[in-house]
């Protein structure tokens, strides 16, 4: 149910005037991590992005296309449903779901390559956001899983950010009691560590001009 009415939520974001459209739009395409499941819309990593875009003068607007739950293969048979907001950038941030379910690589990597090469395709530059499974899933899995997001990077010449996590994940005061989740003040730092990923993307796009 809670995947159901995040995919609900996703298509009404789609639905906007086309005045709202004209505006340069960034995509956040992910899973539970990036929808902000248990904070406020507003906490979440996308709201914060777009509100950051604003404050350095992008004219931008960020939809959160996250969905609790999601995987790698869901995120294949969303991509459409993502150009359909004519995004400049997307930022793929899934794979998670996979690893925690202890999914194969191979079919995560090639999700992820027809995820990013699609959304090519469409137009949209693409920021791809990797993960890390923790070491109790064993050494041979987490290493291959790890090195799957640089290696489609690399096979799609899209923009890597190494760890969407990074500083955030196993850290107690930045999670909720789940120790998966990150709470508002890990938002905070996911937001500031996409920022860093999206900037040499956005000197190219050009900012409103301050007055």
């Amino acid at each position: 149910m809670r995947r159901c009415f995040g995919v609900l939520v996703f298509c009404g974001l789609l639905a906007t005037p086309a005045v709202a459209r004209a505006e340069r739009v960034i995509v956040a395409f992910g899973d539970s991590l990036t929808a902000g499941l248990g904070v406020t819309a507003d906490a979440a990593y996308p709201a914060l992005l777009e509100a950051r875009l604003r404050r350095e003068g992008f004219d931008y607007r960020v939809v959160n296309a996250g969905v609790s739950g999601d995987t790698s293969a869901g995120g294949v048979r969303r991509v459409d449903w993502v150009l359909r907001a004519r995004p400049e950038i997307v930022i793929v941030a899934l794979g998670a779901n996979d690893g925690l379910r202890g999914l194969p690589v191979p079919a995560l990597r090639d999700n992820l390559t027809a995820i990013v090469t699609r959304l090519r395709a469409g137009g949209a530059r693409v920021v791809l956001a990797g993960m890390r499974m923790p070491p109790n899933y064993g050494e041979a899995y987490t290493k291959e899983f790890a090195a799957a997001f640089p290696a489609v990077a690399r096979a799609t010449s899209s923009t890597l950010l190494p760890f969407l996590l990074q500083g955030v994940a196993g850290e107690a005061a930045l999670n909720q009691p789940d120790g998966i989740h990150p709470n508002a003040a890990g938002h905070a730092a996911i937001a500031e560590i996409v920022w860093r990923a999206l900037q040499p993307l956005l000197k190219r796009d050009g900012a409103r001009t301050r007055t």
